[in-house]
């Protein structure tokens, strides 16, 4: 099946470029309309059905963001591009979308394009944004949803019901309030930078626990924690300190 694409990006040679890299380098793609700003792109887009956008996050006319939330009911797949790491980058991360840093690399811009071909489920698409949404939209810019890639499919978890976040080599589990657990093939340390500002810390070289889920701290056996779910997790020396003091500061 042949992608068609939409790209919104302010920048000539920028759109060029990436317009060339998918149609050269980017098996059965097609870039069928470009624009340059939020209204042309909100213009472009009510004219052509596209299976994907990529989508300058700033847009000299104003955020990329504004495009979407002039868009009713997308059924695309949105790929952001942005030459700058700033809080939007994590407000995407929270939302297990796509973006690519410029300049583009090729293999990246291949894999995201391979993942959308594959991904392609617009109900699910449409938490994503409306995940994403929300967190653009609160002053503080503090989610309270987190979008996780499992095997199974997108699933979309609270924030505070998570209790533990497991290193298992170079995937992630979540073990949640309910007792469930979920799978994700990210490493911990994506979600130790994700969640650090959520009262999240990492105490050991495999667990990042939620602060408001400790029980108890246990001295003997070279320290340790009982969870609210009694689960026990081992706290590393460098990390008891911070720790005693974190806990202070609830």
């Amino acid at each position: 099946m042949t992608l068609k694409v939409v790209i919104i990006e302010d920048e000539k040679h920028s759109r060029e470029t990436l317009k060339s890299m998918l149609e050269e380098f980017c098996k059965d793609v097609k870039v069928i309309a470009t624009a340059s700003s939020v209204s042309e792109g909100v213009k472009v887009l009510s004219i052509y059905s596209p299976d994907v956008v990529f989508l300058d996050i700033e847009l000299q006319s104003g955020l990329g963001f504004d495009v979407l939330t002039q868009i009713k009911d997308p059924t695309f797949e949105v790929i952001f591009t942005t030459a700058f790491e700033k809080y939007a980058i994590k407000a995407i991360k929270f939302s297990s979308l796509d973006y690519l840093l410029k300049p583009i690399d090729l293999s990246e811009l291949q894999d995201a394009v391979e993942k959308a071909r594959n991904r392609m489920d617009t109900n699910v698409y449409r938490q994503q944004i409306d995940t994403l949404m929300q967190s653009l939209a609160k002053e503080n810019h503090k989610q309270e949803k987190i979008c996780l890639a499992t095997t199974a499919g997108m699933e979309f978890i609270a924030i505070e019901d998570i209790v533990i976040c497991k290193a298992d080599g170079s995937y992630t589990s979540f073990v949640l309030k309910n007792k469930n657990t979920l799978m994700v093939s990210k490493h911990l340390k994506e979600y130790e930078n994700l969640l650090g500002d959520y009262q999240f810390m990492r105490v050991h070289n495999s667990y990042v626990i939620n602060l408001n889920e400790v029980k108890k701290y246990v001295k003997s056996d070279g320290g340790y924690i009982i969870m609210s779910n009694d689960m026990h997790v081992s706290i590393s020396p460098r990390k008891k300190d911070e720790l005693m003091e974190a806990m202070k500061r609830l």
